[in-house]
């Protein structure tokens, strides 16, 4: 067993919380067997847009909008999948736009990785268009 497995928690730790794409910071409120109840303070990934179940596919019958946790919102997570938070905490505002601009950034480069891959297939479509 790993060491995050034997992992004891306790009301008031703080934690690391993957929650639907996303990943917090937060106090741990409650354990209710094998669940806890966490109450976000800080964002530290902001959860992706998109069909999760097709990553990457703006084709989707619903192209998910999924906003990060709100300040103090509780979650429920399995405690298995808890994390220690350790180090100072970040402001939630700040945490929250830091965050934001990471995935934007993400899916920036990803965008001109796609533009870029575009014209050099554009270039060797050319290439091997049959000639004439």
């Amino acid at each position: 067993m790993s060491e995050l497995q034997n992992q004891i928690f306790h009301t008031g730790d703080r934690v690391k919380l993957a929650y639907k794409s996303g990943i917090y910071a937060g106090e741990l409120v409650e354990m209710s067997g094998q669940r806890s109840l966490v109450k976000v303070l800080a964002v530290l990934k902001h959860p992706e847009q998109g069909d999760l179940h097709h990553p990457q596919d703006p084709d989707v019958a619903i192209f998910h909008e999924r906003r990060a946790l709100s300040y103090t919102e509780k979650a429920w997570a399995l405690t298995r999948d808890l994390q220690p938070f350790h180090g100072e905490l970040p402001d939630y505002a700040s945490s929250l736009e830091a965050a934001l601009e990471a995935e934007w950034h993400k899916l920036d480069r990803l965008r001109r990785w796609a533009e870029q891959g575009l014209k050099q297939l554009a270039e060797l479509r050319k290439d091997y268009a049959p000639r004439k």
